[in-house]
């Protein structure tokens, strides 16, 4: 078989491989499913070719912090919402704001949270954080006590559908766009 004619079957088994897959697919792990017969560059060359194949489709190929995943466009979501209200999570602005907090300013301590937002935090807000495992204890400040440091995870971008921290939005909008983001189902 040529190149040539081997590329339709290769972007079906891509699309097979991140449909099929339940966390997103990284390239290397992409390159393992496919007995690293394709360089990296090339697997992500037939990814363009993927996504671009998606074009006019009711779902889109987005490459996040942890790999490539399909996920319904945003257009659908209200759809998807009406056929499965259990499935949003809707985050309360207390959870949204010390998110934000720990995206924008990372690594903080529980204390400077409480002082960027000038009020206490809620306990079960930063646990269920934890739980869902968006953000994690990074080394501790060199204070009395030792205060755990708090930053974001690969999850945490994973849900927001963002590649890295260098996509957030400029931070004076931040509270409007984290409170206008609708997160899909929540894999966590």
């Amino acid at each position: 078989m040529s190149e040539l004619e081997q590329q339709p079957e290769l972007l079906l088994s891509l699309e097979a491989l991140i449909f099929a897959s339940d966390t997103p697919m990284s390239v290397a792990r992409l390159q393992q499913a496919l007995g690293n017969t394709y360089s990296s560059a090339d697997i992500r060359q037939y990814l363009q070719q993927l996504a671009v194949l998606q074009h006019g489709r009711s779902i889109e190929l987005v490459e996040t912090a942890q790999g490539f995943r399909f996920q319904v466009r945003a257009k659908y979501q209200p759809i998807i919402t009406q056929a499965w209200p259990e499935r949003p999570t809707r985050l309360s602005p207390s959870l949204l704001e010390i998110l934000a907090v720990i995206a924008y300013h990372q690594p903080v301590t529980r204390a400077d949270i409480e002082q960027i937002r000038g009020v206490s935090n809620n306990s079960q807000v930063l646990r269920t954080l934890f739980d869902w495992n968006w953000i994690k204890e990074s080394g501790f400040r060199e204070l009395p006590g030792k205060p755990a440091l708090l930053v974001t995870t690969p999850q945490f971008l994973n849900a927001f559908g963002l590649n890295s921290l260098d996509q957030l939005p400029p931070l004076q909008d931040a509270k409007e766009a984290f409170m206008a983001l609708n997160v899909p189902a929540l894999s966590a």
